[in-house]
């Protein structure tokens, strides 16, 4: 094994050279972006320290509670943010959401540590935690994109539904194509990811395990679980979502309960 190259504090902060560069290009180019850039930066420094702290003292402690509490902490503040980007006041969707990204997520991280890595116990929090993060992060962005693409289609094509409830269709008949294309919005990231991993890019996870000196044949067999993992856990919560959100667009009497904006 190589030894691990340790980054100084002197170095990390040359990095900030890339901040420079978004800031002046959001500057020179009137993009309104300057906000949200130093938003985000001070935010990544700060949770990224403060989550590498936590994960310290939660991989010497290998406690069970702690590990399923931090998974908690993940998923609630997933929701917070897709509730952040999906702005809908007229329907609730955050708690089927928080639901099945609680569960799906949960089966997908333990099926993974468990029965595809081999790890016992099956919460070993130095496997279970990265393996739950990586499952939220991507299938959060995944269902915030199925959960716009949903409600605006509903909204533009609001006539052509409740002509269609008219003539006899059923919620889900009248949404159909509708429902099918805000799933496929929010999977295409996830396939078009797998199309380009290894020849136009190298992962995180493989990336970062071959600088911590892994065998990148070893590093191979992770990224490709990962792959499958991250379209299996985003076709299973966008699905589960998109069945219990689309039916709280409508009433009982499966009357369009989405108003034009």
């Amino acid at each position: 094994m190589n030894e691990i190259v340790s980054i100084p504090l002197t170095h990390l902060l040359l990095a900030l050279l890339f901040i420079v560069i978004a800031q002046a290009t959001s500057m020179v180019w009137h993009l309104g972006l300057g906000r949200d850039i130093t938003v985000g930066t001070i935010r990544t420094v700060s949770q990224l320290f403060l989550m590498g702290y936590a994960l310290t003292f939660i991989f010497r402690a290998k406690s069970l509670p702690l590990t399923l509490g931090i998974f908690l902490v993940m998923v609630v503040s997933a929701v917070f943010i897709v509730k952040g980007r999906v702005k809908e006041r007229e329907v609730p969707y955050l708690a089927p959401t928080f639901i099945t990204m609680l569960v799906s997520y949960f089966v997908t991280a333990v099926f993974v540590s468990y029965a595809i890595v081999g790890i016992t116990p099956w919460w070993e929090p130095r496997y279970f935690i990265p393996t739950a993060g990586m499952v939220i992060g991507n299938s959060m962005s995944a269902l915030a994109i199925s959960i716009e693409r949903l409600f605006s289609q509903m909204r533009q094509q609001r006539e052509l539904i409740e002509m269609k409830l008219t003539l006899g269709a059923d919620y889900r008949e009248a949404s159909g194509d509708i429902f099918i294309s805000a799933v496929k919005a929010g999977m295409i990231p996830s396939i078009n990811a797998m199309m380009g991993v290894g020849l136009v890019f190298l992962p995180g996870m493989m990336s970062g395990q071959i600088l911590a000196g892994s065998d990148p044949m070893e590093a191979i067999r992770y990224q490709i679980v990962v792959m499958f993992m991250l379209v299996g856990s985003t076709a299973m919560s966008a699905i589960i979502v998109m069945i219990a959100v689309r039916r709280r667009c409508f009433g009982s009497g499966e009357e369009l309960l989405l108003t034009s904006r």
